[in-house]
This record gives C-alpha cells, sequence and structure tokens, in this order.
C-alpha cells in the first residue's frame, strides 16, 4: 500500500538525517571538513585582495579562472567510469549559468570553454544576452588542416582569448611540428585576441620559445606530486598520453618551475589540484609560491565561494615567491 506524500513526516526526518550526518560523514568529508574556509554558495563575497586581478594584453582578468571541463562532461576521474555522464547530468543549463554568476559574484571574471562544444558555446550567448559579464577564454582543439576555422569559432562565440589545447601543443611540439603552433599563435591574434600555448609536457613551452614566436601567454600543468594515486611506476615513461593514464598532469614539476621562471611572459597553471585530489589550500599556494600568474581550476557551484576565498587568503599572504608577476 502506498502512502500519499507527507510534507511535515518528510521534513522531520530530513533534519534528523541532518543532524546525525556528522556522525555518519565519509573520510573525505572529515578531511576537507578540517582544512575548509568556512563558505557555502551563498556566502558573502569576501574582500579581494589588491593582488586579485592581473592583464594579459589588455584582458583584466582575476588570478583564479574556472576551468570548463566539468561543464562539457569532461573528468579526469581516474578509473572511474561513470564520472562523465554524472556531469553532464549534474550541470544543466540552469546550473551552469549559476555557476557563472556565483563566479562573477565571488570576483572570478574569467571561464575556460571549448568552442567545439556547441551545447556550451549557446549556453554562454544566452548567458551573455541576458546580462551576464564572465568572459571566455577558448581552448582550441584546431584540425591541423584547417587551423583557422576554431580561431573563428572562438571569435564569433565572444571569446577575449584563445589558446592551443594542451594535447596538441604536445603532439606537436614533440613530432618537429612546432611551426604549426606558430601559425596558431598568429591567426589567433590576427583576429584581435589574446593568443596561448597549453600543454602537459614542458618541452611545450620550451620549443615555442626556441622557435622565437610570440604568444601573450602560456598555460602550463603544475602540481606536486604529493597524492596517492600518482603513485604509479608506468610514470617513469618519458612521454605518457595524458588520457592513458588518467592520474598526474604534472611529471615534471620542479623542471617546470625553474623554467618559467626564465619566461618573460604571463603563466596560467592549469591541473593545480591535479582533478581533485588536492585540496586548494595547498594547491593555490604551490601555484601561486611557484611562480603562476593565474590558475585555471574546475569548479563545482558549491565550491566557487570557498575556492575564491581560500585563494584571496593566500594571495593576501606573504608568498615566498621568486618569480615576478607577470600579469
Amino acid at each position: 500500500m502506498t502512502h500519499p506524500f507527507d510534507r511535515r513526516r518528510f521534513l522531520k526526518k530530513s533534519l534528523a538525517t541532518t543532524i546525525c550526518a556528522p556522525l555518519i560523514m565519509s573520510v573525505e568529508e572529515h578531511r576537507l571538513l578540517a582544512r575548509a574556509v568556512p563558505a557555502s554558495a551563498s556566502a558573502a563575497p569576501v574582500k579581494l585582495s589588491d593582488r586579485w586581478y592581473g592583464r594579459i594584453g589588455g584582458v583584466k582578468i582575476g588570478r583564479i579562472i574556472c576551468g570548463g571541463n566539468l561543464i562539457s562532461g569532461y573528468a579526469h576521474s581516474r578509473d572511474l567510469i561513470y564520472v562523465s555522464q554524472l556531469l553532464k547530468n549534474y550541470f544543466s543549463e540552469d546550473r551552469i549559468r549559476e555557476t557563472w554568476a556565483l563566479c562573477e559574484r565571488h570576483g572570478i571574471n574569467t571561464m575556460i570553454a571549448y568552442p567545439g562544444d556547441p551545447r556550451a558555446v549557446e549556453i554562454y550567448g544566452r548567458y551573455r544576452k541576458q546580462g551576464g559579464q564572465i568572459q571566455y577564454l577558448a581552448q582550441i582543439n584546431p584540425d591541423p588542416r584547417d587551423l583557422k576555422t576554431a580561431v573563428l569559432q572562438a571569435r564569433d562565440a565572444g571569446a577575449v582569448g584563445a589558446f592551443l589545447v594542451g594535447n596538441l601543443g604536445d603532439e606537436w611540439s614533440r613530432s618537429g611540428q612546432v611551426d604549426r603552433i606558430g601559425e596558431v599563435i598568429q591567426l589567433i591574434q590576427t583576429h584581435g585576441l589574446i593568443a596561448g600555448v597549453a600543454g602537459h609536457e614542458l618541452r611545450t613551452p620550451r620549443a615555442v620559445e626556441e622557435a622565437g614566436f610570440d604568444p601573450d601567454f602560456y598555460v602550463k600543468t603544475l602540481h606536486h606530486q604529493d597524492y596517492w594515486s600518482k603513485q604509479q611506476p608506468a610514470q617513469d615513461r618519458e612521454v605518457i598520453d595524458n588520457y592513458a593514464i588518467d592520474n598526474y598532469w604534472c611529471r615534471d614539476p620542479e623542471e617546470t618551475i625553474g623554467f618559467m621562471s626564465e619566461v618573460d611572459r604571463p603563466w596560467i597553471a592549469y591541473k593545480v589540484l591535479a582533478a581533485g585530489a588536492i585540496h586548494p589550500r595547498s594547491g593555490f599556494r604551490h601555484a601561486f609560491q611557484n611562480g603562476a600568474d593565474f590558475a585555471a581550476v574546475g569548479m563545482f557551484d558549491f565550491q566557487v565561494a570557498e575556492d575564491v576565498a581560500i585563494a584571496n587568503e593566500i594571495l593576501s599572504s606573504p608568498l615566498n615567491r621568486d618569480r615576478e608577476w607577470l600579469a
């Protein structure tokens, strides 16, 4: 026999569950709670540090940039096979718009998205028409036979800048096709956008610098290696496909820090939390202290306020930073 919905009974049961929740929190929740800055999606914005904004070219950008993988359902979830579908179901259009609005409210003024994802581009277009102000930095994945189309897609979608996706930057620099990267940089700049190059491998920015190209910024992975799932013997190989072993993204952090200290261009660090394996308090400090000018971070709506609060606290504190701020 089915029973009619009883709102009062439901609320009493929910309240009891909430009160008991601390007793049954997961290990993960206990660890997060111990290191958290008290913040929620509805938390009031913090007073931002004087260091919070930088510039790449003429574009003013907050030090924390909202990554785009989650909203497009791209998940670095190691061997969990359901996460991509979970993301696609969680990030409805309303949720994406709410996340961007929260970002704006808390001082994040730039997001990354892939212009080859028509859903994300269409949602962004509607968001802007309805008054949204967040800037769009496009991660482009051009066809080697047609480098121009991806750049035009980014421009037409309203992007302020574009950068070559890391997998292609790595592939082209590794295979001696660095001139192709130079063509992409020039095309982006010719169409009025700030231009960048991304790479998981350090050889990518090295090859671009050695070739004498002039990107406006680099997007290079950086995270420390002090997390459990990093400990895999196969990661000692010289070249590892980013998608084949999905639990690390910066195999040479010390070399990256050293090389970027000598590069006179803005640097957006990404994968700074190793896809959720590193707490923001540790990952953000490691990135900013070691020379990154910005950090691109994938965020759920309920993480935005806390991520900003943590990053702002780090930026407001003394940083033992050798590299000058280049943005």
